[in-house]
């Protein structure tokens, strides 16, 4: 008898319920609802985490365009928000707000709380679905857990924000709730909802609102996972999450929300004894919602391995199940392991480490003697780039010589002292190679002043065929010559460089070289893969004869495009 009231009071509401409505667009209200407050000078908000929240304007009914609010945050950045502005709150944006473009001392204090602090917090309370072509309602978040359903209704427009009441649509507002006419697509949005606490607060929240086709479900609700019924692996003494994920037509009235239980079955029947996480909804098409429902066993027993777990979905025109079975997942030991030929595998992972390690080497060494592109005479203005600093222990230099990284003068290749096994390289190899016919890139000679250093050598090593750089302790100490070294090394690796060769003037004390300031790690790993030629002062007619040999077979020819 009860139970006949009861559905009986139900047919009546859901009668009454489109009269109300209809009551409500008859009068088509355009009324303002009046505010709670004159405007927002020295007002508290409070809102929730991980919800939308609009930075609220100077008075009820205002577009308030460039009004900006803004406050100082704990690491000392401004935060800055236009009037109207969406984003969502963190516990961050918690704080004192001040207008920075206002004539008056406005502001307005923000508080972020907590999901878990709220005591009703549901999460299907700021989404809600409307059929187009009908009469909606949409409640404010929380109203239930509140006695004040004092509540002002707002919309994002695109020329600023308007409370629902003064757009022109078919509306009214009542008991907390906000009741549309003829729902369109243009209601879609998001609606945020002002309400009075009782410790004179206001409690802005956000209902996401979505206009789908008026449609009717033929069908229950289909499980999309598990495809079946099947089993799956556990381990003993462990957790396991069961899931399930089920697309449901959307309902005509969408009064209830979709329907999900995971049931365990035993030998006393059905009992729905698994611990449930709150369900994961998300809709991608109109007709379709989808449904995420997890069980969580917090700890496998052999127990469990004899039951079967069951997931139930429903909707009004049936259900749909499926079945899930356990088994005990056992685990390889290692002993197991000896039988297979892990040898080859270990030597594979070692050889692999070393490629890693030796990488860099193995592509200069690739590059120094594979060259890429078209480095012919006629597309060079240089065959050859000399870099080389003039020692500083050698005899005073002639007037107009210039200590620097490839710098020379023509006055220092006339300077003669001694047989040509007793001068210096530095003197001996800029005349050598222009008696030979190649064309010379000298830095300080050839390179107008007054540019950018770095540009300089970038430029001249690029229009050169080949980069010869005279390596001694004074070479490699100076900073400018590591440089231009240095800037050989990364064009060989981008494989536009010419030849790059070392030419070491003492190459038995290079160990011992110490410069100041520690070359960098990628010319200290070039000096020992690049090619290189040895030269040293004083040595028999025999043995220079040797080098200049050597040196002339390795200089770019002129029908030479490559190596």
């Amino acid at each position: 008898m009860e139970r006949s009231k009861t559905d009986m009071g139900s047919v009546i509401f859901y009668f009454l319920l489109p009269i109300l409505l209809r009551a409500c667009c008859v009068r088509n209200q355009r009324r303002i609802t009046p505010d709670l407050r004159k405007d927002i000078t020295h007002e508290r908000y409070r809102a929730v985490e991980a919800e939308i929240f609009m930075m609220p304007c100077l008075g009820p009914e205002k577009t308030d365009e460039g009004v900006t609010w803004s406050r100082m945050s704990k690491d000392g950045k401004h935060l800055s928000f236009e009037c109207g502005m969406n984003f969502v709150a963190e516990t961050q944006h918690s704080g004192q707000y001040t207008c920075l473009t206002c004539d008056k001392n406005w502001s307005f204090h923000l508080q972020v709380l907590e999901r878990k602090s709220l005591g009703c917090y549901q999460p299907e309370d700021s989404a809600k679905y409307l059929l187009a072509n009908q009469g909606g309602n949409i409640s404010c978040p929380g109203l239930s857990c509140s006695d004040n359903a004092d509540v002002i209704w707002y919309k994002m427009k695109q020329k600023g924000i308007r409370a629902v009441s003064a757009q022109r649509r078919g509306s009214c507002e009542h008991s907390g709730w906000l009741q549309l006419c003829g729902v369109s697509t243009y209601d879609t949005g998001v609606y945020f909802c002002d309400r009075q606490t009782t410790d004179n607060w206001i409690f802005r929240r956000a209902v996401n609102v979505t206009v789908v086709p008026y449609y009717t479900p033929i069908e229950p609700p289909k499980i999309m996972y598990p495809d079946g019924n099947l089993t799956e692996e556990v381990e003993l003494g462990e957790p396991h999450t069961l899931e399930c994920r089920i697309h449901f037509p959307i309902d005509i009235m969408r009064t209830h929300p979709p329907e999900v239980q995971w049931y365990m079955n035993h030998n006393m029947g059905k009992t729905p004894r698994v611990l449930m996480d709150s369900q994961q909804l998300a809709n991608n098409i109109f007709e379709v919602v989808k449904v995420t429902q997890r069980a969580v066993i917090e700890e496998v027993t052999p127990q469990h391995l004899h039951n079967t777990y069951t997931c139930t979905a429903t909707n009004i025109n049936g259900s749909s199940t499926v079945t899930i079975r356990l088994k005990q997942r056992h685990k390889v030991k290692w002993p197991s392991l000896v039988q297979y030929p892990i040898g080859p595998l270990l030597l594979v992972a070692g050889l692999g480490i070393i490629l890693h390690m030796k990488w860099l080497e193995l592509q200069l060494i690739f590059r120094s003697y594979f060259q890429f592109g078209n480095h012919s005479r006629a597309e060079k203005e240089f065959d050859v780039f000399l870099s080389f600093v003039w020692p500083r222990k050698s005899s005073p230099s002639p007037p107009g010589t210039h200590d620097e990284a490839g710098c020379t003068n023509l006055n220092l290749l006339n300077w003669e002292k001694g047989g040509a096994t007793e001068r210096p390289l530095e003197a001996l190899l800029p005349q050598v190679l222009e008696e030979w016919g190649h064309r010379l890139c000298l830095l300080e000679r050839d390179v107008l002043p007054g540019g950018v250093y770095a540009n300089d050598v970038v430029l001249s090593i690029q229009r050169s065929r080949m980069l010869i750089c005279v390596l001694s302790a004074d070479y490699l100490s100076n900073t400018d010559a590591v440089f231009i070294l240095e800037s050989g090394i990364q064009a060989l690796l981008l494989k536009s460089t010419p030849k790059l060769l070392l030419i070491w003037t003492n190459k038995a004390s290079a160990d011992k070289i110490k410069p100041d300031p520690p070359l960098p790690l990628l010319v200290q790993k070039a000096l020992k893969v690049l090619p290189s030629l040895d030269w040293t002062s004083g040595n028999s007619e025999r043995r220079t004869g040797d080098f200049w040999r050597s040196l002339k077979k390795l200089l770019p020819s002129d029908n030479m495009s490559g190596y």
